[in-house]
């Protein structure tokens, strides 16, 4: 396997990783002195960085991978997820506050406080089961196969390289570690995925010959609104169940929501949202359109431009388009994608191992004690992840990226829904929370062991008579839907069956619970400068929404 880089874009890199690693050295001395320093990064970051870390965090393997490689065979029906940009402004406006205020470090801490320790030790051992399998899997797999396109060497050289540099300045400088040099990686990743775009544009002829060219071609290919029987992309679940995936992965995962607790009050954890909130629209930009250009430069001149599989969409780009240097700097970006992914899934882990297992197991240990756990856990992680390699190997690119949208389809509505409801209806109870999420997990096994014994079936477009068939056809963002709908309705009659929870336990956790004092933090928590950022966005969102229609 040959690289694509040459001298000089070696150089380039070198330079990137020695940057890096000066960052996480300067994070390194200035030393944790404890767990909230550790895991939070002292509760003491600005806005502008947790809104880089937010972002950083976000693009990994999937969006690398996966988002160019689906706008270059199927179009913009995925910017859909991109355009989740608004649901990150209800990070900062809506659950934040109530997070912050409630002192805890995790969402499954949080969960106890609101409710009890028994929906804290589900969400716990739930979210790590769910990290280990997908997210750090999945990141190590794609990752060892950007490096060794890019690099050309082998992939498990460029897998196992990937983790053991993530998880050394993970282990040792923690969440402050992690959170700067994501800053560093998000520069990185923005200018060397914007010249590609530009360059790309130059080649295909402008954006109007973009259109023009893919269009002749695929009509529907600049179309995010596909009709509600479309077998993929339907926009009902696209719009609807999109967002409740969305709310979920922005609002409740302890993946993301850990950036925002690193502040030292609401007001900068909510800048540092709608920070982050502006640069999740530029995927579209960055990826999605790149894609697309692919596919547009593939029509134009195949002999030059051929790609094989979609996938592979992004890596041309940046083999055949860049000058010698910005292929070392885009080669820089990537792996920055990925090790930032990686970085934020082994801090997540270790905290809720640390926090929301080993210190209810063993509530009297010091806080030295607790940061040495911490380290162990993450190297365990580390561990685990590279174990899992062989078997990640197994499954195909779009095999898996389809995968991981099926999945956290149905891991999301009932999370969603019990945090939703916990936060805006104060009769919420402890019973109608664990009984919602068991049952959101009783549904997910179904559903997804339905879809295992009848795959062959599916693939075939075999018709099955049978209320399990039935329920495996369906359409994976509808079936979020259906399960946000069942989970809220199951909530709230459960708690409208049982006792009242104690309203002074949970003072300041619910709408209904807010005292006077309350209200006035929140109202000093934000200025109209905040307000004005925040309806822009939403009107840049609605405006891209109106522009890819068919």
């Amino acid at each position: 396997m040959e690289s694509v880089l040459e001298r000089w874009d070696w150089v380039v890199l070198g330079i990137y990783f020695l940057a890096l690693i000066a960052v996480a050295v300067w994070v390194v001395l200035q030393k944790n002195k404890n767990t909230e320093d550790y895991f939070l990064a002292g509760r003491n970051v600005g806005w502008f960085v947790i809104g880089s870390s937010i972002f950083a965090s976000n693009i990994g393997s999937e969006h690398v991978v996966g988002l160019a490689g689906t706008g270059f065979a199927t179009g913009t029906p995925m910017a859909h997820y991109e355009l989740h940009a608004w649901i990150v402004l209800l990070l900062g406006w809506l659950f934040l506050p109530f997070y912050m205020r409630s002192g805890a470090f995790t969402m499954p801490e949080f969960l106890e406080k609101r409710f009890d320790a028994k929906s804290r030790w589900f969400l716990s051992v739930f979210s790590l089961a769910a990290y280990v399998l997908t997210k750090v899997s999945v990141t190590i797999y794609a990752g060892g196969i950007v490096v060794s396109e890019l690099l050309g060497i082998p992939f498990w050289y460029g897998a196992i390289g990937i983790v053991i540099f993530t998880g050394i300045y993970t282990v040792i400088g923690g969440m402050k570690a992690v959170i700067y040099t994501e800053t560093l990686q998000t520069v990185i990743l923005i200018a060397g995925s914007l010249i590609i775009t530009y360059l790309g544009l130059q080649e295909v002829g402008g954006w109007d010959q973009l259109q023009e060219t893919v269009r002749n071609v695929s009509p529907d290919h600049f179309n995010m609104w596909r009709p509600m029987n479309d077998p993929d992309f339907p926009w009902t679940g696209l719009l609807f169940g999109g967002t409740i995936v969305g709310i979920w992965y922005w609002c409740t995962d302890q993946y993301i929501v850990q950036r925002t607790l690193a502040a030292n009050n609401i007001k900068i954890g909510r800048r540092g949202a709608i920070f982050g909130a502006y640069l999740k629209l530029l995927p579209i930009l960055i990826f999605l359109i790149p894609g697309i250009i692919a596919f547009a430069l593939s029509i134009q001149n195949p002999e030059v431009f051929g790609v094989e599989k979609a996938d592979r969409a992004f890596p041309m780009l940046v083999k055949t388009l860049l000058p010698v240097g910005l292929k070392g700097l885009v080669a820089g970006g990537l792996m920055a994608a990925l090790m930032s992914s990686l970085a934020s899934v082994f801090n997540s882990c270790s905290t809720i191992f640390t926090i929301d297992i080993y210190k209810k197991l063993k509530p009297h240990k010091s806080e030295k004690e607790l940061l040495t756990i911490g380290k162990i856990a993450t190297g365990i992680i580390v561990v685990l992840g590279i174990i899992w390699i062989p078997i990640m190997e197994k499954i195909g690119g779009g095999v898996m990226y389809q995968y991981l949208q099926n999945v956290q389809s149905y891991i999301a509505p009932p999370v969603t829904a019990v945090f939703l409801l916990g936060i805006i209806w104060k009769r919420v109870n402890s019973k109608a929370a664990i009984t919602t999420l068991l049952a959101g997990l009783a549904l997910l096994i179904i559903r997804l062991g339905s879809e295992i014994y009848y795959q062959q079936e599916l693939l075939s477009g075999q018709d099955i008579s049978g209320l399990l068939y039935a329920f495996a056809k369906i359409n994976f963002a509808h079936m979020a839907i259906f399960m946000f709908i069942f989970s809220v309705v199951l909530c709230i009659t459960v708690s409208l069956a049982t006792a009242e929870p104690n309203y002074e336990k949970i003072k300041g956790l619910s709408f209904g619970t807010l005292t006077a004092e309350h209200k006035k933090e929140n109202k000093n928590s934000f200025s109209k400068i905040d307000v004005v950022l925040s309806i822009l966005l939403i009107i840049i969102v609605f405006s891209i929404l109106i522009y890819f229609r068919k």
